[in-house]
């Protein structure tokens, strides 16, 4: 797991090959700035630091450099990005690899350097014998999105990190109201350790405070109190929405995919599936069906369906031309409170 490799670079202790692939891009350039970090000294990165696009380098090379001893330092770290002969995807890029070669390496690696393969790809081509090589003879960190118990994980160590306790209802409310993209939830944990510098403490009313609300969270709630007639709070998330210039287009899409999605979780949770099975069947993130389920058995499956017909109504209009964007929108969840 990406967590058990990061502690394993931080204490020092390096692989001599890494594979890093998926889609989740902070993941990936998160374990090569700590290999950054804690490979080389300072000093040495101009000396042991080389980085190769294969899609523009034959990896016959880029191993040229691999094998050459370190100048003025213990190791070389060379990223080798773009490695496309591990998959199946067609490529515009010409160059002819000679991956017997790359066999050979990893058969008998040099021991004074570490290779890092990042490979953005949601899949490897499993039926080649230099993909299977490769995933058995390196660290393999696959770069996929956390679940729940990895999210709420890396980010009781990252706060850890920096020497600040972070309750488990703060860190609850933090993926509830930022969401789960990474590079955000660093952002928001970095601003809460700054604001907790004296007492060292994150409780769930310091993150209500401090952390801004997404624009999925912010329309989560609004779907919410629609659903629940909370006229009042209804009209409070619109016009807050309104006076951070939010496209009316986009709050609608994003109302639709949130209704859609609770329409679809309490169906699937009517059959039997399980959150993670729901997740996957719908391509979203565990913790958003979670949130929705929570919801979900408050209300009858035909208020949903009337709503999604009703935004799918408005949305047309918008898109028509037939009136206001912001008049449509406003009409609409002012019909709705009824």
């Amino acid at each position: 797991m990406v967590l058990d490799v990061w502690k394993n670079i931080k204490k020092g202790q390096f692989s001599p090959v890494y594979l890093l692939y998926g889609t989740e891009a902070y993941l990936i350039n998160e374990t090569k700035q700590l290999l950054l970090e804690h490979a080389l000294h300072e000093d040495e990165i101009d000396f042991n630091f080389s980085q190769f696009d294969l899609e523009e380098t034959p990896i016959e090379t880029a191993l040229e450099d691999v094998e050459t001893l370190p100048f003025m330092g213990e190791r070389r770290l060379v990223f080798m990005q773009n490695p496309f002969f591990l998959t199946a995807e067609k490529t515009k890029s010409k160059v002819e690899h000679n991956v017997k070669r790359l066999e050979a390496y990893l058969a008998d690696p040099a021991p004074y350097s570490i290779v890092v393969f990042t490979a953005p790809y949601e899949k490897l081509d499993e039926r080649k014998k230099i993909t299977k090589e490769l995933k058995r003879k390196a660290t393999v960190v696959e770069a996929k999105k956390l679940n729940e118990h990895e999210l709420k994980k890396w980010i009781r160590e990252r706060t850890t990190a920096a020497h600040v306790e972070m309750e488990e209802a703060a860190i609850e409310r933090l993926l509830e109201l930022a969401g789960t993209n990474l590079m955000m939830l660093t952002n928001e944990i970095d601003k809460l350790v700054l604001y907790v510098e004296e007492t060292k403490r994150i409780n769930e009313d310091i993150v209500e405070e401090l952390v801004a609300k997404s624009l999925e969270q912010n329309i989560f709630t609004l779907v919410d109190s629609v659903l629940q007639r909370n006229v009042e709070r209804m009209m409070t998330i619109y016009r807050d929405l309104m006076r951070q210039n939010e496209e009316p287009i986009k709050i609608l899409s994003v109302m639709a995919g949130q209704v859609r999605l609770m329409y679809q979780v309490k169906e699937l949770s009517r059959q039997g599936y399980s959150q993670q099975k729901i997740a996957t069947v719908l391509k979203v993130h565990p913790f958003r069906v979670k949130l929705a389920q929570e919801k979900v058995n408050q209300f009858h499956e035909g208020e949903l369906l009337q709503l999604i017909r009703e935004l799918a109504d408005a949305d047309y209009k918008m898109k028509t031309g037939q009136g206001d964007k912001v008049m449509t929108l406003e009409l609409l969840l002012l019909k709705m409170k009824r």
